[in-house]
């Protein structure tokens, strides 16, 4: 199965360097249920993860033609 272009595009992409201000409490918890090694894998994953839900909705929508409620909006239990 082919991935999906932006996936594709974003496994070709070069990582850049970054400076961010995280609560180190948050990547401890995150690198805990992830199972990464360092922030930046955490990070990565985090953000990976994001971007897939965002695919599925936005695949659910295509194939049902109705709102799938985002329980990860600011608007909770809004539909899109």
């Amino acid at each position: 199965m082919k991935a999906p272009e932006s996936r594709k595009a974003a496994a070709d992409e070069v990582p850049r360097r970054k400076q961010l201000r995280i609560r180190q409490e948050k990547i401890d918890k995150a690198q805990a249920i992830l199972g990464t090694r360092t922030a930046s894998e955490t990070i990565e994953r985090a953000l990976d993860m994001i971007v897939f839900q965002q695919e599925m909705l936005d695949g659910l929508d295509g194939m049902y033609g109705a709102g799938v409620a985002n329980v990860f909006d600011e608007e909770a239990g809004s539909t899109r």
